[in-house]
């Protein structure tokens, strides 16, 4: 673990968000998961059931997207004051997220591909024993749910976070886990009408419909996670708004103004001004600090003869 000495003028960049809880969470998911995934592969083989088989190696592959959160977490805890990361390693999670999204995405694809091909080709389904174990599944799912359950609070209206905050780490798993539940459902309707109706060409549409849902999940992470790893701009209403509190000072106008996320919840700005009566550095990040809870705040202050046009 890195650790530096800061002295009182420095700025530490140590801001990002990592959740022992969130790390101890995930890892017990982990396990639950694995658990579940041999159970699956075993009683896919002892029962000859493809289904079976099919969605314990499909529990696989959202084990190994949950190692990727779990992974951020530790890199995070490991690597939290490394001097390295100009503004700290609070796009860590955002990164797993992002990388749990693909994964995500790639096993939606799975899933659209195996559903047509058993469209395509109807096989033997052995009702009783699938459906048992699609049962414990969705319970074991379920479970998994509650335990990485993230709780979302809104920003008060003076916090530059105006939208909900999310720990996208968390998130990313949380929809892995709801992705498996959601398959679980889907096959428990779909073999019990199966069962009684002679149904089996619902199975593959299910997991079609199952697919579509999945694949809807990753897009959402990905366009928030994208937006954060590009350093995309804050809202039209942030950056309004910041415009306004220093423009409203005096003659003072806002030649340039930045403002991203450099984490799932924490903001930067960089700002240059324009003034004839220009304030001390600190008069404006006060200013600032007292409505937006920036992690780093940098601002260029240039004095100018004369403002009374719009810069």
């Amino acid at each position: 673990m890195h650790t530096t000495d800061i002295s009182p003028w420095e700025h530490s960049h140590h801001y990002s968000i990592h959740s022992h809880r969130s790390e101890r969470k995930t890892w017990l998911v982990i396990g639950i998961t694995l658990v579940m995934m041999i159970a699956e592969i075993a009683g896919g083989y002892l029962f000859g059931s493809m289904a079976l088989l099919a969605d314990g190696w499909h529990m696989g592959t959202h084990a190994a997207a949950l190692g990727i959160a779990a992974f951020a977490y530790w890199y995070t805890r490991h690597n939290a004051t490394n001097p390295r990361y100009s503004f700290g390693i609070g796009k860590v999670g955002v990164l797993g997220g992002y990388s749990s999204a693909i994964v995500l995405a790639v096993v939606a694809f799975i899933m659209l591909f195996e559903s047509v091909t058993r469209l395509l080709h109807p096989g033997l389904i052995r009702f009783n024993e699938a459906l048992f174990v699609a049962a414990i599944g969705l319970l074991v799912n379920v479970i998994c749910a509650f335990i990485l359950q993230e709780s979302h609070s809104h920003a008060s209206s003076g916090n530059a976070h105006t939208h909900h905050h999310h720990d996208h780490n968390l998130r990313s798993a949380y929809f892995h886990v709801l992705a498996d539940a959601l398959t679980s459902v889907l096959a428990i309707i779909a073999l019990l009408c199966g069962k009684a109706f002679g149904w089996i060409q619902l199975d593959p549409v299910m997991g079609i419909v199952g697919a579509a849902v999945i694949l809807r999940w990753a897009y959402a992470l990905l366009k928030d996670t994208c937006a954060i790893l590009l350093d995309a701009s804050a809202s039209p209403d942030i950056l309004a708004a910041v415009r306004d509190i220093l423009e409203a000072v005096d003659d003072t106008r806002v030649a340039d103004l930045h403002v991203w996320q450099v984490g799932s919840q924490h903001f930067s700005a960089i700002v240059s001004l324009v003034s004839a009566h220009p304030q001390p550095p600190r008069f404006y990040k006060e200013l600032l600090q007292s409505r937006f809870s920036f992690a780093h705040l940098t601002l260029e202050i240039n004095p100018c003869s004369d403002t009374s046009s719009d810069a």
